[in-house]
């Protein structure tokens, strides 16, 4: 935030510099040179209250888009927690299908190895 504030004041300092430096050097009048001067002040404090209300209405913006952020993760880790728990529980009756299924034929090449032992 420092190097925003830098960046701000250089180019007011500048732009006052500047115009400071065009009014002074343009031969005019000093009544239209206090007229141009007013003017040009007035201009710059409007860009400057513009420069402003952007950089706080940008500082609110990006709060806001960090706290949705935050709330969007926290609901997406939500629902793959619930997604994960849902996937194993509908995995896990499988899974004692298949042991007992490996366990059938575990048994089965068993009674086959014993019967070709027998038979020889």
């Amino acid at each position: 935030m420092s190097n925003g504030k830098s960046i701000i004041t250089g180019f007011i300092v500048g732009g006052v510099v500047s115009a400071a430096t065009a009014l002074l050097v343009t031969p005019t009048s000093g009544r239209e040179l206090r007229q141009q001067i007013k003017e040009q002040s007035l201009e710059w404090k409007s860009t400057v209250d513009d420069i402003i209300q952007d950089g706080l209405r940008l500082k609110d913006q990006i709060a806001k888009t960090s706290k949705e952020g935050v709330a969007l993760i926290n609901e997406l880790t939500e629902e793959m927690k619930t997604s994960i728990e849902e996937w194993k529980e509908a995995i896990e009756p499988h899974q004692e299908n298949i042991h007992g299924y490996l366990e059938e034929i575990e048994s089965s090449i068993k009674d086959l190895e014993n019967k070709l032992q027998n038979q020889k």
